[in-house]
């Protein structure tokens, strides 16, 4: 099966996306230290880093990227643009080697070209994008017997985690938040690609801004956003960055994956040798990704707070 010229248009948008956001955690990081050297760290509740010009050109330069991503569902299925995400913890990390010379040892290199294999693998077997003529079929799709039954499971968990594990586990076990941001993550961008649809075919001259249906998902985009957002906060204020980064592109990216092939039906025109071909890159990308935060430390300069941690929670709003 070629590459549809629907999925180069993805792949350019969503590498551009990484390129975008990978290189905005390396400007704000710069401007945050630029910051941190004439009033109080935002580390330590300040804010002086928002009159410093550096830390607002990496916030333009993460927009830029977001739009980019968003646009990205709009010509390719997410198993292609979701696994693609990893690639802003290549660029962030190469840019802070040689921008904050923050080291980039051996194996965060092999961690680098791991994701690079694996996107490759997962690129040139991705299934080709379902032509959409309006947001009814997409309406039609997410109304289907076997989303609304994936659907009501992640209210079901969201919900038990929410009233009955958030108040006594919340602040002990990482998997409550996380769980919570991955699966309503994965409803998001059902949603966001749903609605990046609706605005290429009204950019096209078929207003698709006339029909209930894409209110709808534009009204569960906003919700399921700032859920996400609210307990991404309260992991991150509650647990070490470094080990939320992995297990929430794990957790957001395999739930994606498995909403996409349930509503778009993606692996339906594919054979065995191609979805299994597609597996093996998306274990690729995991196992390069978990490789780049575990050894981490081992550079001449470790940090904290490095932009190879911090990049992956913000690139997974993006789906916001």
């Amino acid at each position: 099966m070629g590459i549809s010229s629907d999925n180069v248009h993805g792949f350019v948008l969503a590498v551009s996306s990484s390129i975008f956001i990978g290189s905005s955690f390396i400007i704000k990081k710069k401007g945050l230290k630029k910051a941190g050297t004439t009033g109080t760290r935002a580390g330590s509740g300040g804010y002086s880093y928002l009159y410093e010009p550096w830390w607002w050109a990496g916030m333009i330069t993460m927009i830029v990227g977001e739009i980019a991503n968003f646009a990205a569902y709009a010509f390719a299925p997410a198993i292609l643009v979701t696994p693609l995400g990893a690639l802003s913890i290549i660029f962030s990390a190469v840019l802070a080697h040689f921008i904050l010379r923050e080291k980039l040892h051996i194996f965060g290199m092999l961690g680098c070209a791991l994701c690079v294999v694996g996107s490759v693998s997962i690129v040139l077997h991705a299934p080709h994008e379902r032509t959409i003529h309006s947001v009814k079929e997409l309406w039609h799709l997410a109304t289907q017997p076997g989303f609304l039954v994936y659907g009501g499971i992640v209210l079901v968990v969201v919900g038990v985690l929410i009233f009955k594990f958030v108040p006594t586990y919340g602040n002990s076990h990482l998997i409550v938040y996380v769980g919570i941001c991955s699966a309503m993550g994965s409803i998001t961008v059902m949603s966001v690609k749903a609605l990046g649809i609706a605005l290429k075919l009204s950019f096209s001259g078929h207003n698709q801004f006339v029909y209930y249906q894409t209110w709808i998902f534009t009204v569960v985009v906003i919700f399921t956003c700032l859920l996400q957002i609210n307990y991404l906060n309260k992991a991150l204020d509650t647990f070490n960055t470094a080990v939320i980064s992995p297990v929430y592109y794990v957790m957001f990216t395999t739930l994606t994956i498995v909403a996409s092939i349930i509503m778009f039906k993606d692996w339906d025109s594919q054979n065995t040798s191609q979805i299994v071909t597609e597996l093996c890159g998306f274990v690729t990308i995991l196992s390069g990704t978990f490789l780049l935060h575990k050894t981490k430390d081992m550079g001449d300069s470790p940090s904290s707070d490095s932009p190879v941690f911090t990049n992956q929670n913000t690139n997974q709003n993006s789906s916001c």
